[in-house]
């Protein structure tokens, strides 16, 4: 069965911890034309707070996909079409890889095994909270993303492969190197996209551009720019 990731362009990633400008909806944001929303985010996350933008978010015909930081955040609502679960590939420990995915299955027998996919994330942005949080190595060249994107695929048969640059622009030439390593994993790129062009620059590699920063500083126009330019790459 094809994955629906497979014919997005963009996710609008939304963070429960964050504010939204000043007479924006979450509503306003699901109509931006964006593939999906992906709710989820590295600190102040909680059941509650995600709880509240799903709740907003499902009155709206979008597809719902949580992010969970933790399984003591994750919802079950049938709102929701699945659960995309990160594993950072270049984390400085073991436990951001499996260890805490181990402790999860072990904790929560519960887990819907067939909403439930995972992210193949490689951290390059080493201000980012993400890579602070898992002490990732983000000392990584072209070859080096190339070598894990190609790990990701072809040893841990992921489906996704998630180039994270949070809170800058990536390298195009790293995209690349990640975008031609690919077979039939969909890659995903996020990080320092802020309008039209900057979208398109990385669309053209990535299959799939994500966008959340923007969404709470910028708002729904900025938004509504970026899915354009992923259309268009």
């Amino acid at each position: 069965m094809t994955a629906p990731w497979s014919d997005w362009d963009h996710i609008l990633k939304i963070d429960p911890d964050k504010d939204l400008p000043d007479g924006i909806t979450y509503g306003d944001l699901c109509a931006t034309g964006t593939d999906a929303i992906e709710i989820g985010g590295t600190m102040g996350i909680t059941e509650e707070n995600t709880a509240d933008v799903l709740s907003a978010c499902a009155e709206h015909d979008v597809a719902l996909y949580q992010e969970p930081s933790s399984p003591d955040v994750v919802i079950d609502d049938d709102a929701l079409d699945g659960y995309l679960i990160p594993t950072v590939l270049n984390a400085g420990s073991p436990f951001w890889i499996t260890g805490a995915h181990k402790e999860w299955v072990r904790l929560d027998t519960g887990l819907d095994w067939d909403r439930t996919s995972t992210e193949a994330y490689i951290v390059m942005n080493p201000d980012a909270d993400v890579a602070t949080y898992t002490e990732a190595d983000c000392d990584l060249d072209a070859d080096d993303v190339a070598a894990y994107t190609e790990v990701a695929e072809r040893m841990f048969g992921q489906d996704i492969v998630y180039l994270e640059y949070s809170g800058m622009l990536g390298d195009e030439a790293i995209v690349e190197a990640a975008s031609d390593a690919t077979d039939e994993a969909t890659l995903f790129y996020g990080g320092g996209i802020h309008d039209y062009d900057s979208a398109y620059q990385m669309a053209q590699y990535a299959d799939v551009i994500v966008v959340g920063d923007l969404a709470h500083d910028e708002g729904v126009e900025a938004v509504r720019e970026t899915v354009e330019a992923a259309s268009d790459a």
